[in-house]
């Protein structure tokens, strides 16, 4: 049960992490629209995150799912960007 709060949650978190970045700090990069960039981002994010495998609750699924929902939240935040989705406001 654990494994799959964690497995779940390293999926979600790379998502939401991702998305938000992307719509924050990333709205006037014109390389985030690229279509490969989610694929490099995942990648990325899936390789940094491989050696936390080592850990005894982390495993490379762990890692490859964060990196799936890294390179999904990258490419939905890109797209909330075309499509012209506000920004929550401040707090």
């Amino acid at each position: 049960m654990l494994d799959m709060l964690i497995f779940l949650g390293a999926g979600l978190g790379g998502f939401v992490l991702a998305r938000d970045f992307v719509k924050r700090r990333l709205r006037f990069v014109d390389a985030v629209q690229h279509p490969a960039t989610p694929w490099i981002v995942g990648i990325g994010a899936a390789l940094v995150s491989w050696p936390l495998a080592a850990l005894p609750l982390l495993t490379t699924a762990t890692s490859a799912i964060f990196g799936l929902g890294t390179g999904l939240g990258t490419r939905s935040g890109a797209k909330a960007l075309r499509s012209g989705e506000r920004l929550p406001a401040k707090r």
